[in-house]
């Protein structure tokens, strides 16, 4: 049994606290904690959270109106319209599925398949966007 606290760590998202001598786990997003959007990779330094100084603002505007108005920390606000746009995305992915599991319960041919499941994760991609 090798003990973890001398075996080494080949995980690039991981990181040694040298004073307790355990392994504490950090992971990086990968999208932008605002707007959705894939990061790309940073350099050396902190993670990056947003992916630019706007996205970065309205973050800050929307912490600070959650605690101006008592909500908890965690707490998700979305205006009617942004709700509104997640339904449609959500029901847009539903009904992609249902298109799969139709055509192949009707026997259709395989290239008819893939075009539907590139539409499920076409509208799969679209839905990781929250704002």
């Amino acid at each position: 049994m090798t003990d973890i606290s001398t075996a080494p760590d080949t995980t690039p998202e991981t990181s040694r606290d040298e004073t307790v001598g355990a392994v504490r786990r950090t992971r990086a997003p990968e999208h932008c904690g605002w707007c959705g959007r894939r990061l790309g990779q940073s350099g050396a330094g902190r993670k990056r959270r947003y992916c630019g100084h706007a996205c970065r603002q309205r973050a800050y505007e929307r912490r600070s109106a959650v605690q101006r108005g008592g909500l908890p920390a965690d707490a998700v606000v979305l205006s009617a319209s942004e709700l509104a746009a997640l339904q449609d995305r959500l029901f847009q992915l539903r009904c992609a599925a249902e298109d799969i599991a139709t055509a192949a319960r009707e026997g259709a041919h395989a290239h008819e398949l893939c075009a539907l499941a590139d539409e499920l994760a076409r509208a799969a991609r679209d839905l990781e966007r929250l704002r």
